[in-house]
C-alpha cells in the first residue's frame, strides 16, 4: 500500500531530506547538526542490516528483523521504504507526522530514490545532497571503513556513480571535504536559515 500524501501545515515547519551516496559522511554531518537541533525532529530510519559497531538501536537507527519490518510494511507504518544494498530501509511515518504536529522542523536522512519517494508524498519538502569532492573521495572512505564485503563494496561504488548523476535533481548540492565538517554543516544551516527567512 502506497503512503497517503502529507500537506504541511501552516505553520512554517518544513520536512528536509539530507542524501547523498554511501560513505559521503552523511551520518556524520547529522550528528553535528543535532547539536543546533533544538526546533528539529531527526528521523530515525528503520533498517534490516546488521548493527555496526558503536551504533545505539533507536539512535542511529530502528533494528528490525525482516518479519517485524514487513509486519510494520503490512500496516502502512512507513513513509517510504526501499530495499538499498540487500537490506530493507524504511521511514517511520509517525515521526514525521508527530514532529509537525508538534511545531518542529524534520530532518530525514534518505537515499536518493528515498529522498524523490519524499518529495511526491511531501511537495514542499527541501531535497539537500551532500557530495564528495570527487569520486575517489568515495572508493578512499569505504576502504577507510571497512564495514562492507567486497561485494557490497563494488555494490556501493556502482551506485554511488547512479547517485552522482542524479545530485543535479535537488534543490541544494553541498560538498563534504575530507577534514573539514564543520563548514558542510554550516553551509547546510546557511541553506536552513534563508529557508526560513522566505516564510
Amino acid at each position: 500500500m502506497d503512503s497517503e500524501k502529507i500537506i504541511l501545515p501552516p505553520n512554517n515547519c518544513r520536512v528536509v531530506v539530507i542524501s547523498g551516496p554511501s560513505g559521503v559522511g552523511k551520518d556524520s554531518v547529522i550528528r553535528e547538526l543535532k547539536k543546533n537541533g533544538q526546533y528539529r525532529h531527526f528521523v530515525v530510519t528503520a533498517t534490516t542490516r546488521k548493527k555496526r559497531n558503536k551504533e545505539v538501536n533507536g539512535i542511529d537507527y530502528i533494528f528490525l528483523t525482516p518479519t517485524q519490518f514487513n509486519n510494520l510494511l503490512e500496516e502502512n507504518k512507513f513513509l517510504e521504504h526501499a530495499e538499498v544494498y540487500g537490506y530493507q530501509y524504511g521511514v517511520p511515518k509517525s515521526q514525521v507526522i508527530d514532529a509537525l504536529e508538534k511545531n518542529l522542523d524534520v530532518i530525514i536522512k534518505a537515499d536518493v530514490q528515498g529522498a524523490f519517494t519524499i518529495r511526491k508524498l511531501i511537495q514542499d519538502s527541501l531535497l539537500i545532497f551532500i557530495s564528495p569532492p570527487h569520486y575517489e573521495a568515495i572508493v578512499q572512505r569505504l576502504t577507510k571503513r571497512k564495514t562492507e564485503s567486497s561485494e557490497q563494496f563494488s555494490i556501493r561504488l556502482s551506485a554511488a556513480k547512479q547517485e552522482l548523476d542524479q545530485s543535479k535533481l535537488f534543490d541544494h548540492v553541498i560538498i563534504n571535504h575530507d577534514n573539514k565538517l564543520q563548514e558542510t554543516v554550516q553551509s547546510i544551516e546557511s541553506i536552513l536559515k534563508k529557508d526560513d527567512d522566505q516564510f
